[in-house]
């Protein structure tokens, strides 16, 4: 079994709620999910997501999914 390599999809939550004056509780808040699912979102630990919490997440901040996400350069990895 090949070993599984790092993603490199970088999360710019930080950047947008900072952009927006939002904290992670209010956001959490108003989508409906966890500060600890955002919290590791936010810090680049995250495998995996729901399509329903990034159309969550995209309405409350008024943005695309290309504008919370990004993908790091080859050979890099997110943080």
């Amino acid at each position: 079994m090949p070993v599984e390599e790092p993603h490199r999809v970088v999360c710019h939550l930080d950047r947008l709620l900072a952009e927006r004056g939002m904290t992670v509780t209010a956001l959490a808040e108003q989508i409906g999910v966890t500060n600890v699912n955002l919290s590791v979102l936010k810090n680049q630990r995250a495998k995996a997501m729901r399509f329903s919490t990034l159309t969550a997440i995209c309405d409350a901040l008024g943005c695309q999914p290309g504008d919370l996400f990004s993908v790091a350069a080859a050979g890099s990895t997110p943080g």
